[in-house]
């Protein structure tokens, strides 16, 4: 998410409009058995509110994680959507909704473009392109209209909240002129004025087109109040000095906010105080200048760091616009060059992802620019891209433009290989991963030096990923516990003279060994290898013949690669068996010719005989590897 506006105070004084707003009071000829008449200044209003929303307690309202929603992908964009409209209130949420909605009818139409671009490429006429139905867009609709009928509802439920109030707060109003025209005694009159005092404060916001009159009449009933009811010196003075120790004590909490390390805490939490300090009454007037300044300069202070901060934080983003603009710059160069290699390209490319990957780590520019230089960054870099298909379009044949692409997904890879945002890069991986599959041939004589690089970058990843959860996963230690438990088993297993019976124990052994879970990878070689071993080693010594053997043999070695979840060494196995027979294919009938050659020699007995030998032998191994195949077929 970008950058939001900052609601920066207009002046140091937190809504103060002047210094004749503090309580300077000058003195009256009340008599002594009266309470003086307030002023505006003895209920100063301070920081009034605009009562047209509810107040909400940021503190404990859920965080919503900034992003930039640019760099999220359509999927991402319709899953955070639905993840912020189940997890957060309607009514803090809009800026977010619509920063979802313009990011992703952005990347929408950028495909629509595509589309009907390449449609037009193809020989189609334009007028008869139609977009294609998206499942993402039509959910993002149905979530877009969740949260309409929210807001809908949230805005009737608050305007009926605002009217109850409004009609609470007239009550109070008719209540505080009722106890002037009452005829109970000033004790129990003061008591109730201050329960409906209490019961003004507690009520909710209302309408803001009334707020200013209802506040008027409010302020000029206790005005009344105070002028037709005689209240007990005794008592007014009792009022007085507990308003005065009211006050002293917000002023002890805001000098205490002026240590608090997070400003827009301290900032907001002395709003709250100044609408405290509105609703508490007056004080002993010889001490009502003092304690009003002392108020005043800690509300200064606060306001003034608040100010800088934002400042500070205008900086901040005017510094990430600069170093963003720099980074268009340098992509803009690069889109601009005429490169007439693979080399060329690769090395640019490798360039420009690096300039993508710095851009990820700077943080936002002010808002009114942030959409403004991700698209110039965005467009250079398609730029780029646009030029390299093109190049690769026309360059030698397909198989050397799927090297290329093979080697932007190395260098892809080689970006992510060292990173430790375990699940997002696991994500990356899986798709470049797919990405490769669907990828033709290239060279043959590039073929393997390709693939080892791509491989490596991605078990280098994998493998750290590995070795930092199996530092946190004590049952792999357990695991090899009971590996190591099941091997000294098998060493001292003696086989039976039923030989049937000894292979149904020899298969338990395996079961039991493929049933464990993962071991710490720096010991996986050494067990498995060593109950391999000790397995072979027993089958051997069973009643079989070589075949069976070497089909148990077999099977106990990819069953192993199958609990370790080893897919890549299940296909090297896959590819070394077809191989074989298709060697062997080759050999038997070359062998089939030299026996028809031979044939017509009279000395040339033992040359026949051996070379039928090797092909019986041969023929016996295409049916183990067959056999070998199938068990690897089933396995799938």
């Amino acid at each position: 998410m970008e950058a939001q506006d900052l609601n920066k105070p207009t002046n140091d004084g937190a809504g103060l409009n002047s210094d004749n707003q503090a309580e300077n009071t000058p003195a009256s000829n009340t008599p002594d058995n009266e309470v003086p008449t307030p002023t505006n200044e003895d209920t100063p209003e301070i920081n009034k509110p605009a009562e047209a929303t509810p107040a909400s307690n940021d503190d404990e309202s859920p965080k919503l994680e900034a992003v930039d929603h640019i760099m999220l992908t359509k999927e991402e964009l319709v899953k955070r959507l639905k993840q912020v409209l189940k997890n957060f209130p309607v009514e803090h949420i809009k800026e977010e909704v619509e920063a979802i909605k313009s990011a992703f009818y952005k990347k929408h139409s950028a495909e629509i473009e595509d589309l009907k671009r390449k449609f037009i490429e193809s020989g189609e006429l334009e007028e008869n392109f139609t977009a294609p139905d998206d499942e993402l867009e039509l959910s993002l609709k149905d979530l877009l209209k969740e949260f309409k009928a929210r807001k809908a509802e949230f805005n009737k439920r608050l305007e009926e909240e605002k009217a109850d109030n409004l009609q609470a707060k007239l009550d109070v109003i008719e209540g505080i002129k009722e106890l002037i025209n009452g005829q109970e005694s000033l004790n129990e009159t003061f008591q109730h004025f201050r329960e409906l005092q209490e019961k003004w404060r507690n009520i909710g916001s209302i309408p803001q087109n009334r707020v200013h009159d209802l506040w008027e009449t409010y302020n000029h009933t206790i005005e009344n109040f105070y002028s037709y009811i005689k209240i007990n010196k005794e008592l007014r003075d009792l009022d007085l000095k507990k308003n005065r120790e009211a006050k002293i004590d917000l002023c002890e909490k805001a000098e205490k906010l002026l240590l608090e390390p997070t400003i827009v805490k301290a900032f907001k939490t002395l709003q709250k105080y100044h609408e405290q300090w509105r609703e508490i009454g007056p004080v002993p007037r010889e001490e009502k200048e003092d304690i009003w300044a002392r108020f005043k300069e800690a509300t200064s202070k606060i306001n003034k760091r608040h100010q800088e901060y934002f400042e500070s934080l205008k900086d901040q983003l005017q510094k990430n616009l600069e170093a963003k603009t720099e980074l268009c710059e340098k992509a803009e160069s690069l889109a601009t060059l005429e490169l007439h290699t693979p080399k060329d390209w690769e090395n640019k490319s490798k360039e420009l992802i690096e300039l993508q990957t710095i851009w990820k780590t700077i943080g936002f520019a002010p808002k009114k620019d942030n959409n403004r230089i991700y698209d110039r960054f965005r467009s250079a870099c398609d730029s780029f891209f646009n030029n390299k298909r093109q190049f690769f379009k026309s360059y030698k044949s397909e198989q050397s433009e799927n090297l290329q692409l093979k080697t932007e997904l190395c260098i892809q890879a080689e970006s992510m290989k060292d990173s430790t945002d375990w699940k997002r890069t696991t994500e990356d991986f899986i798709r470049i991963q797919k990405d490769w599959k669907k990828i033709g041939p290239v060279p043959r004589k590039q073929s393997d030096a390709i693939w080892k690089r791509f491989r490596s970058a991605c078990d280098a990843f994998f493998e750290n990923k590995k070795a930092f959860f199996s530092q946190k996963d004590e049952s792999q230690e357990e695991n090899l516990k009971l590996k190591e438990a099941l091997i000294e088993e098998v060493k001292i297993f003696e086989p039976s003279d039923n030989a049937e019976d000894n292979f149904q124990r020899l298969q338990d052994y395996q079961h039991r060994w493929n049933a464990i879970g993962h071991v710490p990878i720096k010991d996986k070689d050494r067990v498995n290898q060593e109950f391999r071993n000790h397995i072979n080693q027993y089958f051997d010594s069973l009643n079989l013949n070589e075949f069976e053997k070497n089909v148990e043999k077999f099977r106990n070695k990819i069953e192993n690669y199958k609990s370790e979840r080893a897919d890549d060494r299940l296909t090297q196995e896959r590819n070394k068996i077809i191989n074989k027979l298709k060697q062997l294919e080759n050999d038997i009938t070359v062998w089939e010719n030299n026996i028809g050659f031979f044939a017509k020699s009279k000395k040339s007995d033992a040359l026949v005989r051996d070379f039928q030998h090797k092909i019986e032998t041969g023929r016996r191994n295409i049916k183990l590897l067959n056999k070998k195949l199938d068990m690897l077929e089933d396995m799938d």
